[in-house]
């Protein structure tokens, strides 16, 4: 389980290393530039200490899926990114991919 809390730990750092990319400017605004070295400085150390104990391609799959989910989510409400049918179909169809990974595939037991 605490494998599972640094690959949140993980996924939480990079979604908002992400986000502040926008508000940095090009890397032209110290503070939202910090939080970008910082967050993807911590999600990457997260997740290694994950990749000790569930395998890289479900790490992968699961950090990638939901970061960008989380992401949309944030430019949604945070830059009144507009979601047409189609991005909320495959924002949902990444959501089942990872559910049916985690839930169905034999592969993520560890």
């Amino acid at each position: 389980m605490k494998n599972w809390l640094f690959l949140a730990v993980a996924i939480v750092s990079e979604v908002a290393a992400t986000s502040a990319l926008k508000a940095s400017d090009g890397f032209s605004r110290l503070w939202p530039s910090l939080l970008v070295v910082a967050g993807y400085a911590v999600a990457f150390y997260f997740l290694s200490l994950t990749l000790r104990a569930i395998p890289v391609g479900v790490a992968y799959a699961v950090w990638s899926g939901l970061g960008i989910v989380l992401v949309t989510a944030v430019a949604w409400l945070a830059y009144g990114q507009k979601l047409d049918a189609p991005a909320l179909l495959g924002t949902g169809l990444i959501v089942a991919g990872v559910l049916v990974m985690n839930l169905f595939s034999r592969s993520t037991a560890q």
